[in-house]
């Protein structure tokens, strides 16, 4: 039985494959870097993980990962691939926006339509889509980052229920971390003035509650509480607070 891991060659993806492969799982990995696949296959002996190297921001590369690995007994998908930028919307450059978008949504969604397709029709499985604690607020300085996790954090929700409705046994859980330790800031170029979790801990406890069916994972009773106080603040209010956070952040 295997787990399909996107954005695994550093991060959250990584630290994921490893607690799946402990829990028994054969892994497909896939990243661009295919160097750090290599690397992680090599941390992990014991079980059979095949590195399989593709660009997701790219469309037509979606579909041919998908063709290629449709026939294989995947159990678990972890829809992780994405990224951020930290800059004002009108000074980021429009094709990093772009590609953001390529990768954050339309990949996302592509790969999760298909994956979770199959799901249905065999009635099993489970799927983590990897948002952010971004997903429930409001971020200038980081504006389509921000808009990018609040699609697939909304987007899970709804399909959520759709499923449940259907009383189909297949389990769609989103994750949403606050600051990791990843390589997530230099791609981002920003540094974040709290505290960051290690990802390895982010991992675990993503795994743990997919399994338990848990359908919003917020690895953090901080931001449990930050999520819960969002309700009584002006979306206004929001963007002003989440302005400050960013500037902090360069």
């Amino acid at each position: 039985m295997y787990a399909l891991i996107t954005g695994a060659s550093s991060g959250i993806g990584y630290d994921i494959a490893k607690v799946l492969a402990d829990k028994g799982y054969d892994l497909i990995v896939v990243a661009r870097r295919k160097e750090r696949l290599e690397k992680l296959k090599e941390e992990i002996k014991d079980h059979n993980v095949i590195v399989y190297p593709c660009d997701v921001s790219k469309k037509e590369n979606c579909f041919k990962l998908y063709e290629d690995l449709k026939d294989y007994d995947i159990n678990v998908f972890i829809n992780n691939a994405g990224f951020g930028d930290l800059s004002s919307f009108v000074d980021a450059k429009l094709d990093k926006l772009i590609s953001m978008i390529d990768t954050n949504i339309t990949a996302a969604t592509i790969l999760y339509k298909l994956f979770l397709s199959d799901f249905y029709k065999k009635n099993k499985g489970y799927i983590l889509n990897v948002a952010s604690a971004a997903s429930y607020t409001i971020g200038p300085l980081m504006a389509t980052y921000y808009a990018s996790k609040s699609y697939l954090y909304k987007l899970t929700i709804a399909t959520n229920e759709e499923l449940r409705r259907d009383k189909i046994n297949v389990h769609v859980s989103v994750l949403c971390p606050g600051p990791v330790k990843t390589e997530f800031n230099d791609v981002a170029n920003c540094s974040f003035a709290i505290k960051q979790q290690e990802s390895s801990y982010v991992a675990k406890v993503a795994i743990k509650k997919l399994f338990r069916h848990k359908l919003i994972i917020i690895p953090s009773k901080m931001l449990i509480i930050g999520k819960f106080l969002t309700r009584f603040v002006s979306e206004k209010m929001l963007a002003k607070i989440g302005y400050k956070i960013q500037k902090k952040k360069k």
